[in-house]
């Protein structure tokens, strides 16, 4: 069973890092009027800044001013939002809120007189849906069927008996399935908006394989409602990526030189189960997996199982120790070229281990399978032997 981690999702889009990505454009928009007020607890000299958070580094730019009505601490401002976007609140420079702005007319009470202390948004439809699938994936992780389950997990691990282990993985894996189910009916009942775009950018909450015509259906409405929002064309085009790299899809060929300069191509496999690993060998949790790689090579190979082995490294004899020492005897490339590898970049590959399963037609039938997934797998492909 997998570790349980409760997801926090912020209220703020986290920047992903990459080169080329959209600012958060308009253009031609004519901007919606929306009525921001609340209450400052503590005031301090000064005014409300509105900034606008704008490009992928989180810079903002100060977009109005709000004066603080002294005699009740109440502020209350009609704006016009250019685009719908990110935004903070800069309370003085000494609170801080994050903010999502399209339609909604907002209220935030604050303390303003420190960074962490107390705030409150209402009026956000955006955030209110963040909160109900946060809430719902919370609820989830913390109820007494999942508590019950990891119980029994850890004393059939304590015990050895891996069939019990089996059998409570394949229960909370249908569990989660059913509570998955729920979140795409909850995103496909919002239809489009930035609290949903915000809940999928990333595949935090749902996995981009596996709810992939999620993320597809929801980029096709984005085109067509939010088609110069910048953060919109970002999604749009990550999905337009992910595309290529689908269940299902054929896997682009690679042909690169191997230890001996020899270029080989992966589409040479073709007629085997190939396992395309991207690693290196200053990876350390790329060299952790390779011992249950070797295993799986040593135990599947004469049954029509290869890997095609993708390194990252800089310098060739770092690559070749590390062949020798986790004893990777199957077909290796690369181009030494580090993060900028030709395949790397093909593939969109932005964090390693990563590693694709592929069919004896070179089609794309598993992705990122570690561990007992990647034997799951191969156990239900080729038998347990």
């Amino acid at each position: 069973m997998k570790t349980i981690i409760l997801f926090l999702i912020s209220a703020v889009m986290v920047a992903s890092c990459g080169p080329g990505q959209a600012s958060n454009d308009s253009q031609g928009s004519p901007g919606n009027y929306i009525t921001i007020s609340g209450t400052v607890g503590f005031p301090q000299q000064g005014l409300i800044l509105l900034e606008e958070y704008q490009g992928s580094e989180n810079i903002t730019t100060v977009i109005d001013t709000f004066a603080l009505d002294d005699e009740n601490y109440t502020f209350s401002e009609k704006v016009k939002i250019e685009r719908p976007g990110y935004y903070k609140l800069n309370f003085y420079h000494k609170q801080a809120v994050n903010l999502i702005l399209h339609k909604d007319d907002i209220q935030v009470n604050v303390d303003g007189n420190a960074p962490n202390g107390y705030a409150q948004i209402t009026g956000s439809s955006d955030i209110d849906f963040i909160r109900e699938i946060q809430e719902l994936n919370q609820s989830f992780q913390s109820s007494e069927e999942i508590r019950s389950l990891n119980d029994e997990f850890m004393q059939a691990n304590q015990s050895g008996d891996s069939e019990k282990m089996d059998e409570l993985r394949a229960k909370y894996m249908q569990l989660e399935k059913e509570m998955k189910q729920e979140m795409v009916s909850k995103i496909e009942a919002m239809g489009v908006s930035l609290g949903v775009l915000e809940v999928l950018r990333g595949g935090r909450i749902l996995d981009k394989d596996q709810y992939f015509s999620v993320y597809e259906r929801f980029a096709e409405s984005l085109k067509k409602e939010m088609p110069n929002v910048g953060v919109a064309k970002e999604f749009i085009t990550e999905v337009e990526q992910m595309k290529k790299l689908a269940i299902g899809q054929l896997a682009p060929d690679i042909s690169l030189p191997n230890p001996e300069g020899e270029v080989v191509s992966l589409s040479s496999l073709r007629g085997n189960y190939v396992l395309v690993d991207f690693w290196a060998k200053w990876c350390k949790p790329c060299r952790m997996e390779n011992p249950n790689v070797v295993k799986m090579y040593q135990k599947y190979n004469d049954q029509g199982f290869e890997v095609f082995g993708v390194s990252l490294d800089r310098r060739r004899e770092d690559w070749l120790q590390a062949i020798e020492e986790d004893e990777l005897h199957w077909t290796q490339v690369s181009d030494l070229k580090y993060w900028k590898s030709e395949a790397a970049r093909l593939y969109n590959i932005n964090a390693i281990p990563f590693a694709l399963l592929l069919d004896p037609d070179g089609r794309i039938i598993g992705k990122n399978l570690r561990g007992r997934q990647l034997e799951n797998k191969l156990e239900e492909i080729f038998g347990k032997g």
